[in-house]
């Protein structure tokens, strides 16, 4: 399998991915036993990137990949979490919600859900219209300081939310460098999305890795 870096300081994966997210009926019925077994062959052919959300199966895919990776050393394979949609008991879609609080508290039930300490790329959905892209990023980068999250993504964003979640995310370093140093700068680099052309190019720029279906790491 071929490995690619995601951006300048981003996870070095395997140049294929699978996503989940058909494990837990979101395109029909699905089998429980072909999914594990479907994860455990991706992992053996050297994909090493899963990429889940919580809302897939209201949870139930983020519980079915715990299963399928029980027993396997964590660096083994990298979990990419998406979250923010709102659902209700009938599977109605409600909204999104990437506010501070429900960034965290989201995340703690993923964590708990899939048997980890960390997400290797944690980002949100969708765009929340109330909510301020930088907030939304500045409350992930707390999540990265406190070890819980490695990376930070976005997905199905333009070119100007690129640019205002990487200044952002730097801001957010910058100033907790200078609170634990004055005399130092962080000089990590973020990241978000990337649509085609000229985010395409923004986020060559900003230096963050970009993933066809529509998703960008921030480091």
């Amino acid at each position: 399998m071929n490995v690619r870096r995601l951006g300048a300081d981003g996870p070095a994966v395997g140049a294929i991915g699978l996503g989940c997210m058909g494990m837990s009926g979101m395109y029909g019925p699905a089998d429980r036993a072909e999914g594990i077994a479907t994860i455990d062959a991706a992992l053996a052919a050297g994909i090493d990137l899963l990429d889940t959300g919580d809302f897939y199966g209201m949870g139930h895919n983020e519980l079915l990949i715990a299963e399928a990776v029980r027993g396997r050393p964590r660096e083994d394979y990298m979990l990419s979490v998406k979250f923010g949609a709102q659902r209700g008991p009938d599977g109605m879609w409600l909204g999104y919600d990437a506010s501070p609080p429900a960034v965290k508290t989201a995340l703690a039930h993923s964590l708990t859900r899939l048997g980890v300490e960390h997400v290797d790329v944690y980002r949100p959905a969708r765009l929340d219209p109330k909510v301020p892209i930088e907030e939304t990023v500045g409350a992930i980068a707390e999540l990265v300081q406190a070890g819980y999250v490695h990376h930070i993504g976005l997905s199905e964003v333009g070119p100007e939310t690129l640019r205002r979640a990487a200044a952002g995310a730097r801001r957010r370093r910058h100033r907790r460098a200078r609170a634990r140093d004055p005399a130092r700068r962080g000089r990590r680099r973020a990241l978000p999305r990337a649509a085609d052309g000229d985010a395409r190019q923004r986020a060559r720029v900003a230096a963050v890795g970009r993933m066809p279906y529509g998703v960008s790491f921030v480091c």
